[in-house]
């Protein structure tokens, strides 16, 4: 069976809920003020089943539950109708015969093609007291010229006498005939549209699932609050079930939270998912079509405070253009971003309807294109561009992921397209195709715009090269220098392996904390010639008890010196301050090693002793002994790791 929902839309006293009674056998109003006052205020709720006979389907006698939402039509419960189409495949259009169309009926079909609907049939209600509708039907279809909704069934239908039921039935199956059934991204959502209390039970909330399925002791969170959240239990239309696919309108019992620790808006899902923030960057599109018998509405003004709908609720939020005198008019699509006054929950791709915050009346629709916005970034050139590129083909991982890469140089794996409606899969299929053209680099968690990659190897390069002129005779870049001349994402050391990898093939090699070409062999520059012949005079005239390194070098010149002597295994580096010449290092070493081939082991003190050396000496030569694996620290004593030379 292939679940699918159906939303009514059309003005007040249409025929909206009859209908839905007609065809589910329940009537959707619930509220007793609904019943009394004979309008629908909030959302209402049915169910009933298609069968499909036709042979030449994919699935002969396939059956449809069609899940049916019925909305109000009054213009003050506006944020009540777009709460419950926001995932809807198919709208049952009520228009009735006696009074044409009407300035709901253009409202609720702006918000529908706003949000993304693209299936309609009208039903041409109360057909009953129009004997002749062709009128009516040609009015119609003249409105719905243009719109996504042009090729849409017109059925005239009575509640009174059963007329057209039948048929409406027909087209509707007939449009689910060719709608594939809502897709498993792994990723399940679900828009809080009803939150009450059964006794025994606990908090309950439906909504209509999508993105993935839900299963009876799943642990959740509800956003945008980030509350933990188990699945006590779970219905759809009244039958329990172990899980719920998407595309089903579910209800769900929540274990150990209270009725107002969750409401109508809030989203429950999986951790890791969608993104939560208070600013977000939109596309804004606004119809050239004014409501019937109104005037198109006036420019939309960046600064102007607006309801968000979106999902089932609503926010207030501000909405900001890119330039302060930038204005919106009907026909229009431009950039913005949203400042909401309370974090916001939302994916890449969301529809969303702004309203008036004022006079309550529908001002555009718009798609979430950056779940969290920058402000700082808002403004820049690049971040424009990459809003233009999101949007040439948002359906696409493969260009959706290019685009993100460009835009952010470096995304995490786990994380790519998370916020977007695909598959784990799908993300990492879209990832692997730009790597094979090129156009990607993958590290372990990380994926890499392949052009930026390659520029920061070629700053690399360059900065590697400029220390072999202007310093040859060192042994290389130092590798801390090398990061800071870098992205500070390159920080990251898997990053940063990354990269030596990468020089590594490009001809490069390290050596300790030093990074140089293959080919760089340290030469001593003329300037530095006369620093290491001091430097070797006075190290060789106190082989055994050296000065300090400030002593030694106290210039830069003496420091490029001693670097060079040491590279060229001149000199010993035993500690930053303690530095000798090789014979004399070579001396100590076999006069350690003689001392413990015959002791066994020994303390400081006791190899100081035997060596005639201070503690100044003695401390950084045991210690590079223990590095340099000669000797092994156990507790205050020494003693040889093998028994050679070393």
């Amino acid at each position: 069976m292939k679940p699918f929902i159906l939303a009514t839309a059309g003005h007040v006293d249409h025929g909206k809920s009859a209908l839905v009674e007609a065809l589910t056998g329940v009537h959707p109003d619930r509220l007793p003020e609904e019943r009394e006052r004979g309008l629908t205020i909030e959302l209402g709720f049915g169910h009933f089943d298609l069968s499909d006979p036709i042979s030449g389907s994919e699935e002969p006698g396939a059956v449809y539950r069609a899940g049916v939402i019925d909305v109000p039509g009054h213009e003050d419960f506006v944020k009540n109708m777009v709460a419950g189409v926001g995932s809807v495949d198919l709208a049952v259009f009520a228009v009735a015969a006696d009074d044409g169309w009407m300035p709901q009926t253009e409202e609720h079909l702006q918000i529908l093609e706003y949000l993304g609907v693209t299936q309609a049939v009208v039903a041409l209600t109360k057909a009953d007291l129009q004997p002749d509708p062709s009128g009516v039907i040609d009015e119609v279809r003249q409105r719905l010229a243009g719109t996504a909704f042009a090729a849409a069934p017109i059925l005239p239908v009575s509640i009174v006498d059963g007329r057209g039921l039948n048929e409406l039935r027909d087209a509707l199956t007939a449009v689910l005939r060719t709608m594939a059934p809502a897709r498993d991204l792994g990723k399940p959502r679900l828009c809080v549209d009803r939150v009450f209390s059964r006794r025994g039970i606990g908090t309950v909330v439906t909504g209509t699932l999508t993105g993935g399925t839900l299963r009876r002791g799943q642990t959740l969170v509800i956003q945008p609050s980030g509350q933990p959240v188990r699945v006590r239990s779970l219905q759809s239309h009244g039958c329990d079930l172990e899980l719920s696919p998407p595309g089903t309108r579910t209800a769900l019992a929540l274990a150990d939270l209270p009725a107002d620790g969750i409401r109508r808006g809030d989203t429950i899902t999986v951790p890791g998912v969608g993104r939560t923030s208070r600013t977000q960057d939109v596309m804004i599109v606004r119809s050239p079509r004014s409501f019937s018998g109104r005037t198109p509405g006036r420019p939309l003004r960046s600064g102007s405070l607006v309801w968000v709908c979106h999902g089932t609720g609503s926010s207030l939020a501000r909405l900001v253009f890119v330039a302060a005198s930038q204005t919106l008019a009907p026909g229009e699509t431009g950039w913005a971003q949203l400042r909401f006054e309370k974090p916001v929950y939302a994916w890449f791709g969301d529809r969303f309807i702004l309203r008036d915050a004022a006079d309550r009346t529908t001002l555009a629709g718009g798609m979430v294109l950056e779940p969290e916005g920058d402000r700082r970034r808002f403004r820049r050139e690049d971040h424009r561009e990459w809003l233009t590129e999101a949007t040439k083909n948002p359906a696409n991982p493969v260009h959706l992921t290019r685009v993100l890469l460009k835009r952010d140089r470096v995304v995490k794996r786990d994380g790519l397209l998370a916020a977007a409606r695909f598959t784990t899969a799908e993300a990492g299929a879209a990832v692997a195709q730009l790597t094979r053209e090129g156009l990607a680099v993958l590290t372990e968690r990380y994926a890499l715009d392949a052009g930026w990659w390659q520029d920061q190897k070629r700053r690399a390069q360059n900065r590697i090269d400029a220390e072999h002129r202007l310093h040859p005779e060192s042994a290389g870049l130092l590798l801390t220098a090398l990061r800071q001349g870098l992205a500070p994402v390159l920080a990251d050391p898997e990053l940063f392996s990354a990269l030596l990898a990468a020089l590594a093939d490009a001809g490069y090699t390290r050596a300790g904390e030093r990074i140089a070409r293959r080919s760089h062999r340290q030469t001593l520059p003329a300037h530095l010639q006369a620093a290491c012949t001091r430097v070797q005079a006075i190290l060789l005239d106190n082989p055994l008890e050296p000065p300090s390194r400030s002593t030694l070098t106290p210039d830069p010149a003496g420091q490029a010196a001693l670097r060079y002597l040491r590279d060229q295994g001149d000199v010993v580096e035993l500690s930053h301050e303690i530095y000798l010449p090789r014979l004399g290092y070579a001396r100590l070493k076999k006069a350690v090693t003689r001392y413990l081939e015959t002791h066994g082991s020994a303390t400081a003190s006791e190899l100081r002793q035997a060596l005639g050396t201070t503690r100044r000496i003695l401390i950084p030569l045991l210690e590079k002994l223990d590095r340099d694996g000669v000797t092994l620290r156990d507790g205050d004593r020494r003693r040889l790791r093998v028994t050679s030379n070393g």
